[in-house]
């Protein structure tokens, strides 16, 4: 099997996945689509595809391919395959329930954040964080509330990874104000987001800790600037928050 000898990886596994990527961003494509996006000969490009068709990974329809139900499989084992997930599912639903907002449980993964679990209230408005998406990270109220609880070398390495890419023109590009503000995150326990990722929306980040105070994840509530202001952004969320984080890590410790 060729190996891509400058990284060590396996050209064909990198090749694979690339394909799961493309017809997970395109929401399907044709044979010869996929072919010329890859780079890649019509029969190359055929034979990585009927393999994922006969291991039930991707769907053929009219010449169309997608990805297979047997990736939900694969996520929901991931997503629950400890009782810590679990619990904190428990919980982002019981925030949407009584702040009638949006909730979710973020996790870092390779320096991105990552949407576990989410719930909207009855009053929440609607975004684009699907289960499983990925973000910057630095961006979210969940995301920064994680970055202030890991050691200011693993920031260093997430930094120097990913960056600090703009998502809004609020959203923090400098370094130096990032460290500023996580410095603050870990004085007063709790993170905010003030349209750093999307306009016009506020959040209130927590983290959700190991008993030796690592970071299993964080929680956090948004909602819209009008609603997300004053007492309830500065007083009541924030408490809200500190609390059934608290609660949790207790759940955590002692399941």
């Amino acid at each position: 099997m060729a190996e891509n000898q400058d990284r060590g990886r396996v050209k064909t596994t990198e090749t694979a996945f690339r394909i799961v990527e493309l017809l997970m961003e395109r929401d399907g494509m044709r044979l010869s689509e996929l072919a010329r996006e890859l780079g890649v000969a019509k029969s190359t490009a055929h034979r990585h595809l009927s393999t994922l068709l006969d291991l039930e990974y991707v769907t053929e329809n009219n010449g169309v391919y997608r990805t297979g139900l047997r990736f939900l499989e694969i996520g929901e084992q991931t997503r629950t395959r400890t009782d810590a997930y679990r619990l904190a599912e428990e919980k982002v639903a019981d925030l949407a329930a009584e702040t009638e907002e949006r909730s979710q449980f973020i996790v870092e993964e390779h320096g991105q954040g990552v949407y576990l679990f989410r719930e909207t209230g009855d009053r929440a408005v609607h975004t684009d964080s699907e289960i499983g998406k990925r973000i910057p990270i630095h961006a979210t109220a969940a995301g920064k509330a994680i970055l202030a609880n890991l050691s200011d070398e693993r920031i260093e390495e997430i930094i120097d990874q990913r960056g600090l890419p703009a998502l809004t023109e609020h959203t923090t590009t400098d370094e130096e104000a990032l460290w500023t503000e996580l410095a603050e995150i870990r004085d007063r326990g709790y993170s905010t987001n003030d349209q750093e990722n999307t306009s016009g929306l506020r959040a209130i980040g927590v983290p959700v800790r190991y008993e030796d105070g690592e970071p299993l994840g964080a929680l956090s509530v948004s909602g819209p600037t009008h609603r997300f202001q004053k007492t309830l952004f500065n007083e009541t969320l924030p408490n809200l928050l500190l609390g059934t984080a608290n609660e949790l890590e207790l759940n955590i410790q002692y399941s």
